[in-house]
């Protein structure tokens, strides 16, 4: 299984921006991914996690409202589009996924992942 984000960059406070995830090897019929971020000096948190079949997400209270995760299962991809950014917002986003369906409760916690990209830099200016 590989994961590979992109679409980082830089960009100003308000603005918005679209990560992307291609994925490779993870069955789509029952995997699930999420996106996490990890701020320098600070510990990796989740940030939004999509079922397999798009039957279910969540999402950090930090970002309900401002972020949309989606999956295009026939192209293998995640996306996470980004709006209203904050200076806060500024970290290295990795995707992360499993082969095995998720219980939402546990689907920002990294330690319900297996499979980890390599992260992709936001930096939001104020």
């Amino acid at each position: 299984v590989q994961l590979q984000a992109s679409g980082g960059g830089l960009v100003q406070a308000g603005g918005s921006l679209r990560l992307s995830c291609a994925m490779s090897g993870l069955a789509s019929d029952y995997g699930s991914v999420a996106w996490f971020r990890q701020a320098p000096g600070k510990e990796r948190e989740g940030v939004a996690c999509i079922r397999s079949r798009s039957d279910g997400s969540t999402y950090a209270d930090s970002v309900k409202g401002r972020f949309t995760i989606s999956r295009d299962n026939a192209k293998n991809t995640m996306y996470l589009q980004m709006n209203s950014l904050k200076p806060e917002d500024t970290a290295v986003y990795y995707c992360a996924g499993r082969a095995t369906r998720i219980i939402l409760s546990s689907a920002l916690d990294t330690s319900s992942y297996v499979y980890w990209g390599q992260g992709t830099l936001v930096t939001v200016s104020s």
